[in-house]
């Protein structure tokens, strides 16, 4: 059995999880056929290890493909068994994040940390548009909940700004996020939170997808109020629509697989 299948499929070490990207590189390669008949999972050595044909999988970094907890380890199972004559990685956002989580954040754990905070330095729902009314109650809608969750539960008064022009927010509600992002268990749960972040453009709407605060859905609808905006005036074509839809099953999967070790 190809035990280093995954270094074909999935990204290296450290690498990014770029829905996109991963897009194009699956068109750019052949996808490899199929050689195992069962994806299973087994405790073994106090984690749940995924297993192809009763063997261990392995990421590019060669560790094992192993989780903490049951439920999460049956999501990457489902995803390899799901898979028909032709492995395709762009259909396993799971794999992909527990990929990238155990060969790149837990070598990077502070960094990503860094990272993530950095988005909130710029969230999205801080920047609001002055017209056209529509769009303003939209964002007023679907943001000022994400805006009350941060005040209310992390402790973080953010500032608001017009347009694009960029505004610093208080070292306070900084110091806040990063306290709440701390707390995530690494380096799985983290790299979810990561992925959803990068995904949405929003530290405190991923967050308040952590925290319970919204589902999937809701924070999935408050990252895109502008561009459904667009598309309720211009429409959209297939491409975007497509890319859309790559993200999508992602950010859904980083819920899940999120929901699955810590929920």
């Amino acid at each position: 059995m190809r035990e280093d299948l995954s270094k074909d499929l999935l990204p290296t070490h450290g690498e990014a999880i770029d829905p996109v990207e991963m897009a194009r590189r699956d068109q750019r390669k052949t996808l490899p056929k199929r050689f195992y008949k069962q994806a299973s999972v087994e405790l073994r050595e106090g984690v749940y290890m995924l297993l192809l044909d009763g063997r261990p999988a392995h990421t590019p970094g060669r560790n094992k493909l192993a989780l903490p907890r049951e439920d999460a380890a049956l999501l990457l199972a489902a995803e390899w068994q799901a898979q028909g004559e032709w492995i395709d990685p762009g259909t396993m956002p799971v794999t992909r994040i527990v990929n990238s989580a155990l060969d790149g954040v837990s070598r990077e754990i502070e960094a990503v940390r860094d990272e993530i905070v950095r988005y909130a330095g710029s969230d999205l729902v801080c920047y609001r548009a002055t017209e056209p009314e529509a769009l303003v109650q939209a964002q007023t809608e679907l943001w000022d909940p994400v805006l009350a969750f941060a005040r209310e539960q992390l402790g973080a008064s953010m500032v608001l700004a017009e347009g694009i022009l960029y505004v610093a927010q208080p070292e306070a509600a900084l110091a806040a996020v990063r306290h709440a992002v701390a707390e995530l268990p690494a380096p799985v749960p983290l790299a979810c939170l990561h992925v959803m972040t990068t995904l949405t453009g929003s530290t405190l709407i991923s967050l308040a997808l952590v925290r319970g605060a919204m589902d999937v859905e809701a924070a999935w609808a408050a990252s895109h109020a502008d561009e459904d905006f667009q598309i309720r005036i211009w429409g959209t074509d297939h491409e975007a629509e497509a890319r859309r839809a790559r993200r999508w099953a992602d950010m859904r999967a980083a819920a899940d697989l999120l929901a699955a070790l810590t929920g």
